[in-house]
């Protein structure tokens, strides 16, 4: 055996060392540290390559190496000048293609692509990310004006529609592809509205009740959940969710939910005595109306109510009408009917 082969077989032990202990790491660290490790194997190989030459040992090691650091997810993929016309513009009119203008050697590169995967991974098919290294495909940097890196442009039905140049911060991030492709959960939000609109009350329920679960945060979906809820009948399970409502624009729409959802959980213990008058008795009836979705002749009962007692509970029927009518939409006939039969009632 010559010695540079011999020297090269000895490299090539101590690689699979590095190796090793850098795919055990791998699985541990986070994208930076990954990406940082990913350099200095591929440092170390190309070295072993100028001191002990091209060996069939260190070809294969190389090639091996580079396959199993460019593996990634099935919606981020490496792009050069050959395949991006099929990567990514063909590509686009199925999803919008994020693509990453990148090098090896560029600081705020190294910054951003981490979080860029991230959020592809995140996304689990939102948006396709596309990876360009731009001392291998100049020609696309050039065709596509990349004047300094990182730069970042997003691709729909073949054509640039957005672009920014540096590394954002992760919130600007997703706000930049949330304009682009809808979140994971969004389509199953607008199916739930749908429902809700159409008054298919459990199939509503169903729905933001599986995207609140995933987005504890989504005041769409909890106050989505809680208008399910109440359209039911089911008071009790909406106030638990008015309860811990989320820090989210549509908390002034859930209050005014709150009296609605008070009112009919007091009548769903069916062994609770309520009735302390025949105001009480009248009010409490006009629950179990409601609940067995009788809503036009709750209202009228809440309406009698207060006919006879503008103050009654401090105008606590008045405040559930006005839920009542926040839950039906001011478009619904019954809203429009009974928010001035309420007026005349008052004033």
């Amino acid at each position: 055996m010559a010695a540079g082969e011999g020297s090269a077989r000895t490299g090539i032990g101590w690689l699979t060392h590095i190796l090793s202990v850098a795919n055990h790491r791998l699985n541990r660290v986070q994208e930076w540290a990954a990406g940082r490790l990913e350099t200095f194997i591929d440092i170390y190989l190309r070295a072993l390559c100028v001191l002990y030459g091209e060996s069939i040992f260190l070809q294969r090691a190389f090639h091996g190496f580079r396959a199993t650091m460019t593996s990634k997810s099935e919606h981020i993929l490496d792009v050069s000048e050959a395949t991006f016309a099929n990567d990514v513009l063909a590509h686009s009119h199925q999803m919008p293609v994020v693509v990453d203008f990148w090098a090896p050697w560029c600081g705020p590169c190294r910054m951003l692509g981490p979080v860029l995967e991230k959020l592809a991974a995140e996304g689990a098919g939102a948006f396709r990310l596309a990876k360009v290294n731009v001392d291998d495909s100049p020609r696309l940097a050039a065709e596509y004006g990349v004047r300094g890196i990182p730069a970042v442009k997003a691709f729909r039905n073949g054509q640039v529609v957005a672009e920014f140049t540096g590394a954002l911060p992760e919130p600007r991030l997703r706000d930049f592809l949330r304009q682009l492709a809808p979140a994971p959960y969004e389509k199953e939000l607008n199916e739930a509205t749908g429902l809700l609109a159409t008054r298919h009350w459990a199939e509503a329920e169903a729905r933001y009740r599986s995207v609140f679960e995933k987005q504890p945060q989504n005041g769409a979906a909890a106050l989505g959940l809680v208008k399910a809820l109440l359209a039911q009948g089911r008071g009790c399970e909406a106030g638990e969710v008015l309860d811990d409502f989320p820090r989210a624009d549509e908390v002034i729409v859930a209050e005014r939910l709150r009296p609605l959802a008070a009112w009919l959980c007091a009548v769903e213990p069916a062994e609770s005595p309520l009735e302390e008058s025949e105001l009480d008795a009248a009010y409490y009836q006009a629950a179990r109306l409601f609940a067995r979705g009788q809503w036009e002749a709750a209202l009228d009962g809440l309406l009698d109510v207060l006919r006879q007692d503008k103050r009654y509970r401090k105008g606590e029927p008045r405040l559930v009408m006005l839920g009542i009518f926040e839950l039906l939409g001011d478009d619904d006939p019954l809203t429009r009917a009974y928010r001035n039969e309420l007026a005349s009632v008052l004033f």
